[in-house]
């Protein structure tokens, strides 16, 4: 008997769904792409329960005729190509004829639709793959596609959803593309008969681009364009004021298609060269236009990833754009504000603030870091071991733990929310920390980035930076624990405006926010308002470190409150702390190294990398040759 057998076709279009469908929002990119390429001049997107149960593409495009509404709905029929030279000069958004049969197979499918040269419309139902009726119907302008209970006849796929507020996210964040690649087409998109976008579809980008993320972000935004003999680039960038901590609000575009590219996000970066702080990320709306034989969009069914001849050269016109662009802007009075700031800020106690930004460092998360999070000792991950980095530059490594300090590890939340230690307990940690922890003579201090410090066994060479990071970030993670009811008002509140997809977003954390004394108030659609803050906010900065925090969870929606509290602890530690090159007065230097004494762990800053190394006396002796070699010493004496 055979073993080896043909597929029916129904399976068949399942399969090809599993590549296609892997969500509400792929239904809803290949139906709106679909009334794209015919030509709509407005499409109106409704959604039920995410699109979980029910969505609804309507447009005002050409129909489709008749004869060919049964057709559309078979593997690889399409309008869009004809033949092999077509493949490669694709300049419609679809082509590969599997979105409608994918689609209809895991779902019940209503598809309305009226050609302009027919008399009548069409109406035909097909649910899991079969037709159920094809019959004429009232005409209409354009087409109407309504997708119900998706995934009814594949349950396993439903196992792999997210929440009905994150799914919705991905429907709204694929429109907001959509609406940015052809601001000259007018969208609507609601769920559950909530309006979540509007757009005019006046071919304004900015006016577009205001609609999904605020009238303010897009006053922030300026426009570029650059062209060489292949490619035209356009579109907006944002001033290096307006960034945000991810790659998300960067928008690509050829000819129309949104996509994915690492490589164009890379040059969109460079093309602010230093003007963008270390692990921020700008706004941008990129239009490519090129040769469609320069691209390849026949790469993966879901048409984002593509390839591009001539990559590089599209890179560097890309950087070189919007460098340019960004020349001609006068970026002086961002500067002159953080020159004043720096000029008002002292050295005094727990408020030390040098400067208002640093730069963010990227690296593994210290072995305490780690430890706190998962429960675990420092012990069992240091495992008794030091690091040594080199055999003549030892920084100063922690072996072992006090159980005071274990347990604090061990218990996060526990020791944020209820911290309460003795004056007995105080005396044994500062006494601990002494012995571990030597007394430091302040030297000087090279190139306004690294202090130099003496003590009896030694030379001591300490990054800034990094010790004060560490003693902020001690100190950020008490503040930022012990939430209280003592909330400082704000004379004018800070009004907050998202695109939707981040506002679903935050309707899911706003209790976790509010947990952190941050209480947004709905104020409108996708706005929230924040009439006071916790105490530990650094006055003028309110509205940067709730943006911040807010960031944090729209970038892991799994973000535990504990894990939220390290995070922002070592961001304002961070931010807050002295930049490299700046130089401190002899009295400040002292000051630093006082309190880094007096911290738990002054060895490392929250990223792990060490605050300080150590030169013994006799590793000095080496470098200078004082202790004598015994073959020297021979050599002398013949002498």
């Amino acid at each position: 008997m055979a073993e080896i057998h043909e597929l029916s076709a129904v399976l068949a279009d399942q399969i090809a769904a599993g590549e296609v469908v892997e969500r509400p929002a792929s239904v809803v990119k290949e139906l709106v792409e679909n009334a794209l390429d015919a030509k709509a001049a407005q499409i109106t997107i409704e959604t039920k329960e995410a699109g979980l149960e029910m969505i609804r593409v309507t447009d005002d495009g050409e129909g489709i005729e008749a004869d060919d509404v049964e057709t559309a709905f078979k593997r690889h029929a399409t309008s869009k190509i004809t033949s092999r030279e077509d493949l490669f000069r694709v300049a419609t958004l679809g082509f590969r004829g599997e979105a409608l049969p994918s689609i209809a197979s895991v779902s019940d499918v209503v598809l309305m639709t009226a050609h302009a040269g027919d008399e009548t419309g069409t109406t035909i139902h097909i649910k899991g793959g079969k037709i159920v009726s094809n019959d004429a119907s009232q005409l209409r302008n354009g087409t109407q596609i309504t997708v119900s209970d998706l995934f009814f006849n594949t349950p396993a796929r439903l196992k792999y959803l997210s929440s009905l507020a994150t799914e919705l996210s991905h429907v709204s964040d694929i429109v907001n593309r959509l609406a940015l690649s052809h601001s000259d087409v007018a969208f609507v998109l609601k769920n559950n008969g909530k309006t979540l976008l509007k757009t005019a579809g006046n071919g304004n980008q900015k006016q577009t681009f205001s609609a999904i993320y605020g009238v303010k972000s897009a006053a922030k935004m300026i426009y570029f364009n650059a062209k060489d003999l292949d490619f035209e680039v356009d579109g907006m960038v944002s001033y290096p004021e307006l960034t945000r901590s991810n790659r998300n609000g960067i928008s690509l575009m050829i000819n129309g298609r949104y996509i994915r590219n690492f490589k164009l996000t890379k040059a969109v970066l460079n093309g602010y060269g230093s003007k963008l702080m270390v692990g921020r990320f700008p706004y941008a709306v990129i239009n490519i236009r090129l040769d469609p034989l320069l691209c390849d969009v026949n790469v993966h069914p879901t048409k984002q990833e593509v390839r591009i001849s001539k990559e590089p050269q599209l890179e560097k016109l890309i950087s070189e754009g919007i460098f340019a662009r960004l020349s001609q802007e006068n970026l002086i009075p961002n500067a002159v504000k953080n020159l004043n700031h720096s000029k008002r800020t002292g050295f005094s106690g727990e408020q030390t603030d040098l400067l208002e930004k640093s730069p963010k460092y990227k690296g593994p998360v210290s072995a305490e870091v780690t430890a706190a999070l998962v429960g675990e000792s420092l012990d069992d991950k240091l495992d008794g071991k030091q690091n040594v980095l080199a055999k003549d530059v030892r920084p100063i490594v922690i072996s072992k733990r006090t159980d005071l300090e274990k347990a604090e590890l061990k218990i996060w939340d526990q020791k944020y929310m209820q911290r309460k230690t003795s004056v007995k307990d105080q005396e044994i940690s500062a006494e601990s920390s002494k012995k571990r922890f030597p007394e430091l003579r302040y030297i000087g201090q090279m190139h306004g980035t690294y202090l130099f410090a003496e003590s009896e066994d030694g030379l001591y060479i300490i990054d800034q930076h990094a010790a004060q990071e560490r003693c902020k970030y001690e100190y950020y993670r008490t503040e930022i624990g012990n939430v209280s009811s003592n909330q400082q008002r704000l004379l004018v509140p800070i009004v907050l405006t998202y695109p939707t997809t981040d506002a679903l977003k935050i309707e899911e954390n706003l209790d976790k926010l509010a947990n952190l004394g941050i209480e947004l108030e709905d104020f409108g659609k996708n706005t929230y308002i924040l009439r006071q803050h916790p105490t530990w906010f650094k006055q003028g900065e309110e509205e940067e470190i709730v943006r911040e925090m807010i960031d944090m969870f729209l970038n892991d929606d799994k973000l535990t409150v504990a894990k939220f509290r390290e995070k922002t602890a070592i961001m304002m530690s961070c931010k807050r702390s002295i930049k490299a090159n700046h130089h401190l007065e002899e009295e400040q230097a002292k000051v630093l190294l006082k309190k880094l004494s007096t911290c738990e762990n002054p060895f490392n800053c929250p990223h792990g990398r060490p605050v300080l190394v150590h030169f013994t006396s006799k590793d000095m002796e080496h470098m200078f040759k004082r202790i004598q070699d015994p073959h020297q010493t021979g050599f002398n004496d013949e002498l």
